[in-house]
């Protein structure tokens, strides 16, 4: 459940400690609705909230290797930065990017995707480069693609 954040509750993390525990390749999405964004996350590709209020996540999916670890925050959270002048109504986000998470099994995705009413761009295949996935977009537009290895000929 996401709630509305207290600000005179501290935060789950103070933003500078959680800003130096990160380490390599980091994802933040700017998303409309943090609430919607989860449901997705969740019901597609079998991500936990590791932390969540309305304006801001971190999901977690524990793939065969490890796992990925991403946030999100509101739009609305993002104030003056330049970013936002890309992100009004009917903008698509995200385009050229495909955000990928593996271990995570296409065709088990993608069928949670069209039960749960989301775009399946491309449904699950084997491909030339040794994995099986899916393409799916989220509420925001962003693709999703979850993979997993094909087994070894």
């Amino acid at each position: 459940m996401v709630s509305k954040r207290d600000p005179d509750r501290p935060p789950w993390m103070p933003a500078p400690a959680y800003g130096r525990s990160l380490t390599g390749l980091s994802v933040n999405l700017l998303v409309r609705d943090v609430a919607r964004s989860i449901e997705f996350a969740r019901g597609v590709l079998g991500a936990e909230a590791v932390y969540a209020d309305a304006d801001f996540a971190v999901l977690r999916h524990q793939g065969t290797k490890g796992g990925a670890q991403w946030m999100l925050h509101a739009d609305h959270t993002y104030g003056d930065h330049p970013l936002l002048a890309l992100t009004g109504d009917g903008a698509l986000r995200g385009v050229g990017i495909e955000l990928r998470v593996h271990g995570c099994d296409p065709d088990r995705a993608a069928a949670h995707a069209v039960r749960l009413g989301y775009t399946v761009l491309a449904g699950a295949a084997d491909k030339p480069h040794g994995l099986r996935e899916a393409y799916i977009a989220d509420p925001d537009g962003y693709v999703w693609v979850p993979d997993v290895p094909l087994p070894e000929a």
